[in-house]
């Protein structure tokens, strides 16, 4: 299982001190999601060699406009496995791209209805339940942060539509172990196995990402021949 986090400048850890953390909870690996203006200088080799956790440099696009966020993801999508679009103002254009791997927090200052559930789900794009504001708020922002998973989690099974699952830690400290994450789902209202499966597509996304950018598949069903993959 994989995580999805924010690393400094944009959160309060570094990735080496993330990825060890990830370690000793029993991740496979984290992608560093971090807004595109807010990167993180980092070697992910030699810190998935270090702490046996495959580190993977994703982003997460965040522009005031369509405009913006469709040439951030032009100039991304070549060059990083994991795409995702900052959510709220920007759901409704997020999943009408095929070439957006996450639409993060899509419940976070906006709203997904059954249109933009299904678009998604014809575009393979995966809504995020992000359960940060869960684990980190209280009083009534938690109560309308469940209702708000609730509502996705429905609408997601419903119309068959691809999800991950993130605590959107931001520092070391705020990383939860698979069997938290586990717990919280239940009071969410999601099956056995269902929380798992979401943080099973992180890796799913990043190994079928890595294939395309490695030239290996000239476009979705069509590879080299001979290719080692």
């Amino acid at each position: 299982m994989y995580e999805a986090v924010h690393a400094h400048p944009d959160g309060q850890a570094t990735v080496a001190r993330l990825a060890k953390r990830a370690a000793t909870c029993g991740y496979g690996g984290i992608v560093v999601r971090n807004h595109g203006d807010e990167q993180a200088d980092y070697d992910a080799g030699r810190i998935t060699e270090a702490y046996g956790v495959d580190v993977v440099a994703g982003i997460e696009i965040r522009a005031a406009e369509a405009g913006r966020a469709s040439g951030l993801i032009g100039n991304y999508r070549s060059k990083r496995p994991v795409v995702c679009v900052h959510g709220g103002e920007l759901n409704r254009f997020a999943v009408e791209q095929p070439q957006v791997d996450v639409l993060a927090h899509p419940m976070d200052g906006g709203d997904v209805n059954h249109v933009l559930a299904r678009t998604a789900a014809e575009n393979g794009v995966h809504l995020e339940f992000n359960f940060s504001r869960v684990l980190r708020a209280d009083g009534g922002e938690r109560v309308q942060a469940i209702q708000g998973l609730r509502k996705l989690r429905e609408l997601v099974e419903h119309y068959d539509t691809p999800y991950v699952v993130s605590a959107d830690a931001d520092s070391h400290l705020a990383l939860r172990a698979p069997r938290e994450l586990f717990a919280l789902g239940k009071v969410i209202g999601f099956e056995s196995g269902a929380v798992e499966a979401g943080m099973r597509a992180w890796r799913d996304i990043v190994e079928r990402n890595r294939e395309r950018l490695s030239g290996a598949v000239i476009e979705p069903g069509v590879r080299i021949e001979g290719s080692d993959r």
